[in-house]
Parts: structure tokens; sequence; C-alpha cells
């Protein structure tokens, strides 16, 4: 990293940085309060292969000196220090903008302006709206009380934002937070790894010399918000969905603003440069990439605003034990509702005729032939997917298999083999899914197939009942390990459905009473034809699941039943367990 320093119109002197590959398209990032430069640190090694990289400290912050005066630091001024950087480093050569809190505010300002699309290739933002389009968005909401639900989000988003206030009170508050700087710290941070944040040697002072950011433009932004803030250069929306201070309701506006406008919503707080620098990266990238000639990725394809698409459009779905039943009928119900879907069976022929059938209502489906209860075959079938294709946004564990018999009855090995698949096959693909989907930080969904005899014993189907409750327990644990990286998990609990798996089941008979059983499977097989509840109706209620984040979906109405007797008399559930096979 090399550094030097330029200089703006009115006296300050700006500390710059440059790193990264010095011929790749040129990235500037910017940061905000109480930052410098030092924030992007988790950043930068993620784009220095590709990018030429240039940050610097804003006026009075790091290294950076400014005028003592706060009214030097208007967001006009701020962003005059961009247009002075750029010039100097990156003449005649648009850039790409990456940039954070008040520093994307600031850059709302630049780009705004008459000649910005000339200097601008594209600007994704981070937690900071333009100061313009924020006020607008408060002030309209709070002079309409007769639409209840725009009136209570202005007025949440004044009360998260009141502390400014606070800030630009003079002389007081600078000295407070000179004060309370190392706590303050860690009060804004909390909850994300030391090693992920970056700090600057000057962090106190920085802190408080960048409150007059906040009583430069606080009270002026809100009282005359300017309606010429028109954004002609591409924008990108990081929206970090769990920012305390930045509601992600206050950018529903902005297509208005920016028309050529992709919007990300990721689970992140405030400082999500520390908590998802890769996100941020693949975003920088993909975006500057497509804007280059490259085709749009699946996610950037996602992130466009106003692009018409079905409810899983632009999404990848992977299900196992598509080859039939279930999985087949939930592949083409995510296929119907524009979803790319990668499916997989041990059942050749059964997966080859499901992707041709999706490909040939116009689907787009990749098939692979997968045994889910090898652990080691489904972190290589993870790895070529997420290579080829992507980290898919939506994981269906369904692949399955069925067991007739009381314990004692069945084999060790049939035993070993109904967990193996059952419950090993959606460990393994939790484990090798999920880990990858917690890495890119965009978020998804996991559905692990279950049945309602996860909750209903029977000494009839011993082990198969117990691969389904522990499929069940497996999946609350994983629920809420999840919830934090935004990944949603729903365990469906199908009842009696009507697939073949009720020809493919292996029956363990008591002893002396193997003739009886293909009797007792006929009619079995019998009562599942006549129940008529077919595998397109779970499919549908995935679908359902999904969308809504449901937890537990238990489908058919036996299975709500039992799920209710379970909780509710779970010593009807015991006394029905005696139940035999024949």
């Amino acid at each position: 990293m090399t550094m030097r320093y330029v200089d703006s119109n009115d006296g300050a002197r700006l500390a710059v940085y440059e790193e990264g590959n010095p011929d790749g398209p040129t990235v500037v990032l910017v940061h905000g309060w109480p930052d410098s430069h030092a924030l992007w640190d988790g950043v930068v090694p993620l784009l220095a292969d590709k990018f030429r990289i240039i940050r610097y400290d804003n006026r009075a912050a790091g290294a950076s000196s400014g005028p003592k005066e706060y009214s030097y630091y208007t967001m006009a001024h701020l962003a005059d220090d961009f247009g002075a950087v750029i010039a100097e480093l990156s003449p005649g050569q648009p850039v790409h903008v990456l940039a954070h809190d008040w520093g994307s505010a600031t850059m709302w300002e630049y780009v705004a302006r008459p000649d910005a699309a000339d200097r601008v290739a594209s600007f994704t933002s981070v937690s900071g709206p333009g100061a313009d389009h924020f006020s607008r968005y408060v002030r309209d909401g709070l002079k309409r009380p007769y639409k209840p639900k725009l009136f209570a989000r202005a007025v949440s988003q004044a009360a998260h934002l009141s502390y400014m206030a606070g800030f630009s009170v003079p002389v007081l508050a600078p000295a407070l937070m000179r004060a309370a700087a190392a706590p303050l710290k860690l009060l804004l941070t909390r909850g994300i790894p030391v090693e992920h944040r970056h700090y600057g040697q000057t962090y106190a002072a920085d802190a408080a010399n960048g409150l007059k950011i906040y009583r430069a433009n606080f009270f002026h932004s809100l009282l005359r918000p300017r309606r010429d803030r028109y954004v002609e250069v591409p924008v990108q929306l990081i929206v970090n969905i769990d920012d305390p201070y930045v509601r992600p309701y206050v950018y529903d506006d902005t297509v208005h603003w920016a028309p050529r406008l992709w919007r990300r919503d990721i689970h992140a707080k405030h400082w999500s440069p520390f908590s998802h620098p890769q996100v941020l990266a693949a975003a920088v990238t993909e975006l500057a990439e497509h804007l280059d000639g490259k085709p749009a990725s699946r996610a950037l394809l996602r992130a466009q605003v106003s692009r018409p698409r079905k409810y899983f459009g632009d999404m990848l779905v992977s299900v196992t034990g598509a080859g039939s039943g279930i999985g087949r009928e939930t592949a083409l119900a995510f296929a119907r509702e524009g979803a790319e879907v990668v499916i997989s069976d041990v059942n050749e022929a059964g997966v080859k005729k499901t992707a041709a059938d999706i490909a040939a209502a116009g689907g787009v489906a990749h098939s692979y032939v997968l045994d889910v209860s090898d652990a080691e075959a489904v972190e290589r079938f993870a790895e070529e997917v997420s290579a080829e294709h992507g980290v898919p946004d939506i994981v269906v564990n369904n692949a399955g298999i069925g067991q007739a018999g009381s314990f004692l009855d069945t084999p060790a090995h049939e035993w070993d083999r109904v967990l193996d698949v059952n419950l090993g096959g959606v460990v393994n693909g939790c484990r090798s899914f999920a880990t990858r989907m917690v890495d890119r930080g965009l978020g998804g969904h996991v559905v692990n197939v279950a049945s309602m005899a996860a909750y209903a014993p029977l000494q009839a189907m011993n082990a198969y009942c117990t691969s389904k409750a522990a499929v069940y327990m497996f999946s609350d644990c994983l629920r809420a390990e999840l919830d934090s990286a935004g990944i949603g998990l729903t365990t469906i609990c199908p009842g009696v459905i009507n697939t073949n798996i009720i020809h493919t089941t292996r029956w363990d008979p008591p002893k002396g009473k193997a003739g009886a059983v293909a009797a007792r499977q006929k009619q079995v097989a019998a009562g599942f034809d006549k129940r008529g509840y077919g595998p397109e109706k779970v499919a549908k209620a995935i679908i359902s699941a999904v969308v809504k984040n449901k937890a537990v979906r238990p489908v058919t109405p036996e299975a709500y039943l039992l799920y209710g007797t379970s909780r509710v008399a779970p010593q009807i559930m015991r006394s029905a367990a005696r139940q035999k096979l024949i």
C-alpha cells in the first residue's frame, strides 16, 4: 500500500492510500463515522486481485487534516473531497465506489451532480441513504397520519436516529465522545468477532472530530431537503435489515431517485464491512463486471429492482430424492415458480426424467446421481454444484426410504441403513450446503423432510419413526443456529401420502409370519391409494412454508391432528404405538 496526500480546495489535506491490482478497474472505498480508511481492512483483500483500490481518510479523520469550523463538513464539502481524490488519482477514468454510513451519504451528494455519470461507473451504498432522500421520506411520512403504516415507519425511523440531535451539540458532545470512545467502540460492534473489527489508531479523535458532520448536516437536511437529487449512475444498495439506525424501509422509494438500481438485503447490523466483507466485495465485483459486459450473476439479477420475475425467479434450489414422489413434485413446483433447480437421486433414470420434464415445461434443471448417505459424496456434490452453478438459495433435503418392522425383528444392518439415509442424508446435506450458505452471507432457506412419524410412535415402524424423530429434533437445533445468519429452516411432516415409497419399503415381519407380508403390504398400499393424497400437495406445502418461513409444517389433516395430540395428550400416542405390523 502506498500513501500520498491530496489537497482539497478549502484547506483540507486528505491522506490517500492505493493498493491492489494496478491494471484493474479502480474502486474507491469511502468510510463514514467514526471510522477511518481502516474500516475497509477486511474488504480490501477480497478485491485486491481484480481491482486497483483507493481509499482515503475523511477530513479530520485518520491522517487527514481539516478545517476547525463545522460549516466545512457539509455533504457538499465532503463530496468535493471525493472529487479531488479521483481527479488526482484517476483522471479521465470512471471509478467504482463502495461507501458506508456518512461516506455513503457523501456519495449520494456527489452522484446527484450533473457530471457524476462521467466520473463514477457504479456506486454501492451501505447503511447510508442520501440525506435529502432520507429526510424527504421521514417528512412525507409524518405529513400522512391518514396512512398508518407510512406514518408509523416515519416515526420509527425518526426515533432511531434521534441520537443525531445530541451528536450535533457543540463542545459538550465532542468532549463526551472523547471520554466514551473506548466503550462506544465495543457497544457499536457488539456481536462481531474482535478479529473482524478494524479500527485506526486515531479512533477517539476521529469519533470526536466526526461529530462536526452531524452538526453541519442533520438539522439542515431535515429542515430543507432538496427535490433535485436524481441519479443517473448505476446504484447498488446493500441493505442491512437488522441495522438499528437506518431501517430497511427507508430505501423503498430509492428507485424514484435512482432508476438504475439494484438492492441486496442481508441479515446484518450497521457495521457490515466488519461482519460481511465477502458480501460487499462480491456485490461490487458482480456489478462492475456486469457493467463491463459480463452476463449478470444470479444474485445480481435477483437484486435488480423492478425486474419482472416469478416468486423464486433468479434463485437456485437443490432437491434430493427428486427422481420420484415428493422430491420430484417439489422440483417441478419450484421450477414453475421460476427457480433454477439442481436435482439429485440415487435412481439415475428417475432424476433424468424429472429434469427432462422440467426442461420441457421451459424450466432449467441440472440432474445428478447421488447417494445422500455417503457424506464424502455429498460434500463432493456440494462443491461441484457451488462451483458450476453457485451456492443454492434453497436446499430441500428430501431423500428417504421406508422400513416397517419392530426393533427386535429388524436386522442391525437394516436399522443402520434407515438411519444412514433418512437422518444421515439430512445431516450430510445440511453440513455441506448450510456451511456454504453461511459463508456466502446472503441468507437462504433449508427444508428438511421428516414425517408425522416423527411425533407418532409405532412399534411396527421402529427404525423409520426413530429416523424421522431425529430429523425433527436435529432441525429444531439447527434452526436456532442458522437464524443469526438469516437462514430459515422448515421441518416438513407429511402424513399419509400416496408415493412409491409404499412399494419400495422393506418389511421385516415377526418370525413365522413372513407369508403374511405380501397381503399386509397390499392392504396398506390400497389404503394409501384410496386416501388419494398425492405428493404434489406436499410440494405445495413446501413452497408455502418457505415463503412464510414456517418452522414446522405438518401436511394432511391426520398429520396436524397427531401433531396436536402429541403435545396435548402424549399418552394417547404411546398407547397407539402398541399397534403391530402383522
